[in-house]
């Protein structure tokens, strides 16, 4: 790349829309079959894969579908409100994902895997403690825009 072109986001590094659309499908696809994470999926919605897919194309630079079509953060957040989700539950979801990352053919450049990454255990990490029993987490918080080895500032 010359260095006069602009810098890809991650999303288009990823592969656009249909790279995190294969992503979650695959994923979603044994997270059901895993007995530490299905029972807080077995009763998602059949449109889960996708609303997943449009997050994380959001994050990582995509279009603002979720926003746009979900709500935003504030939607994402109360999808976790009450979950009670453990840490071996994160764990795992983080490795399922990164598992259906490698088989559907995501990025496997350190950059790109370091960056992706990051947003995962950062993101998983915030899920947790909004899940647990009595947290109030920020209600209103624009959607999170990962980028290249630069995470954005935390404001609580």
């Amino acid at each position: 790349m010359a260095s006069d072109e602009p810098v890809p986001t991650l999303y288009e590094w990823a592969g656009g829309t249909e790279a995190f659309e294969r992503l979650t499908e695959t994923f979603y696809t044994q997270v059901l079959k895993d007995d530490l994470l299905r029972p807080l999926f077995e009763h998602m919605d059949s449109h889960h894969p996708a609303f997943v897919a449009m997050w994380l194309a959001e994050v990582f630079g995509g279009p603002a579908r979720y926003t746009e079509e979900r709500g935003g953060y504030h939607h994402m957040v109360t999808r976790h409100l009450g979950k009670a989700i453990t840490e071996p539950q994160r764990r795992r979801w983080v490795n399922l994902l990164l598992d259906a990352a490698d088989e559907v053919g995501l990025p496997a450049d350190p950059e790109f895997r370091a960056a992706f990454v990051s947003y995962l255990e950062w993101g998983t990490r915030l899920a947790v403690s909004n899940s647990q029993p009595g947290a109030q987490p920020p209600m209103q918080a624009p959607v999170p825009h990962w980028g290249w080895g630069v995470a954005p500032p935390f404001t609580g």
